[in-house]
This record gives structure tokens, sequence and C-alpha cells, in this order.
């Protein structure tokens, strides 16, 4: 079996690093709606099953976790420490998510490609080239916004258009007129 470092250049995890990079971005955009939706008066009570999070839980998580693993990789470090303080409201999620989020893609976006290629231990589980960790923040964000969107409409809430129309948002392409 090949290892994560066999033929990675330094050309490709610049290339790399600029598509998920450009896709994260986008990503994060529908996070941030997707987190807007959340009712305030019912993030502390609403959880589908007794073992899952909260709404504020799970919001929390995906927020923090896709800046920590974005700062990990600018540190070539994880720590997956939590901040001395978090937001107290849903909006104020979005606002740290925007703003942090934003922050450290750019720390990640400075490194140089010697520093890209540089292998990184992630909690003793896995040891890939910095760069390649940008695929974790892709999945983790894409499946706890999913989980996350289940939650809304038991809640009172809208679904937001994801990649597509929603029931509550249907998709608004381009009208086709015959010619």
């Amino acid at each position: 079996m090949a290892n994560p470092q066999q033929g990675l250049t330094p050309e490709f995890a610049v290339a790399y690093r600029a598509m998920m990079l450009d896709g994260l971005a986008r990503e994060a955009e529908i996070t941030k709606r997707v987190l807007a939706a959340i009712p305030d008066a019912k993030a502390d009570d609403y959880r589908p099953d007794p073992n899952a999070r909260t709404a504020r839980e799970l919001a929390w998580h995906l927020a923090n976790t896709d800046v920590q693993f974005l700062d990990g990789i600018a540190d070539r470090k994880f720590s997956m420490e939590n901040p001395e303080t978090k937001p107290h409201t849903i909006a104020e999620i979005v606002d740290w998510y925007d703003k942090n989020f934003t922050r450290a893609s750019a720390r990640v976006q400075a490194l140089t490609p010697e520093q890209l290629i540089t292998p990184v231990d992630f909690l003793g589980v896995f040891n890939f080239p910095a760069v390649f960790y940008l695929g974790f923040v892709n999945n983790h964000s894409i499946h706890h916004r999913g989980e996350l969107a289940t939650y809304l409409r038991p809640m009172g809430s809208k679904v937001p258009c994801i990649y597509g129309g929603s029931y509550d948002e249907p998709f608004q392409g381009a009208t086709q007129t015959a010619a």
C-alpha cells in the first residue's frame, strides 16, 4: 500500500490547497446559512435523541472544530483545544465562525509549499502531509452541517438551500423562455 507522501510534490500541494480553500470558502457560506437558521429559543432544548447533542452544542462543535482543523494545519500541530470563551447566541456563533474561519483559512493560505507537504501527526491516529487535512475539514463540515439541517424543521425553522433547493427555499435557477 502506498503511503500518502509518495509522489507528493510541492506544486501539487499548492494546487490542492488552492482548490480546497476555494471549495471550503463556498462551503462556509452554506454552513453559516444553516447555523443562522437555528432558532435561538430552542437551541438548548432540541436534540433528536437523548444521546445526541443539542442544536447549540452541535452548532458550536461544527464551527469550532472546523476552525481548530484549519489552525492545526497552519500550526502543523493539532491540539484541538477549545477557546476559553465561546459565543452564547446562535448569531454570535455565526459571527465567530465567519471571522475565525476566514482568519484560519488565511493562515493555511500563507503556508509555504514545504510546510504544506510536512507530515503532521493527528493525535496519534494519522500522520499525513499538512495539506491533506483540508479534506478532513471539508468532510467534517459537510457531515455535521447535514446532521444539523435535520434539526431545523423539528425546531420550527426552515431548511435553507444547501446544494440545491429545499422545500423551504426552492431552487432559484435562471428561467428559460421558449424562443
